[in-house]
């Protein structure tokens, strides 16, 4: 488990600096500058529960187990930025995004979600 939180919490942050970045790029920075929190370590490093929540769904269609991860990641996001949030220490703020929830979650990044939690489902049950 303690591996699977490293990998998880270093894969997270490798994929905000790479969508960061992108966006960037994307907002016409041609430095493509991407980052991150080291606040959001263990953030992501909660998806080491993943192969867990696996044992219990595997058997489930992939289109409902990546809902599953979805609804997973929307309550981590918000759980955590919450309590973040009450200390004055979020590193995120979507108020200004059409689709959010009090700032804390996008519902338009859902389909981001979906894809994440199922390429981490991938990574951490794999056969070693």
């Amino acid at each position: 488990m303690k591996k699977n939180f490293i990998l998880c919490g270093l894969t997270g942050w490798c994929l905000e600096i790479f969508w960061t970045g992108l966006h960037a790029f994307l907002q016409g920075e041609t430095t493509m500058i991407g980052k991150t929190s080291l606040l959001m370590f263990p953030i992501y490093g909660c998806a080491s529960v993943i192969p867990i929540v696996y044992q219990r769904i595997s058997r489930i269609p992939t289109a409902c187990r990546g809902l599953v991860y979805t609804a997973g990641i929307f309550f981590t996001e918000f759980t955590s930025g919450s309590i973040l949030k009450h200390f004055h220490m979020c590193p995120w703020n979507y108020n200004d995004a059409p689709l959010q929830y009090k700032g804390l979650i996008r519902l338009d990044y859902a389909p981001l979600w979906f894809i994440t939690g199922l390429l981490f489902e991938k990574i951490l049950t794999k056969p070693s």
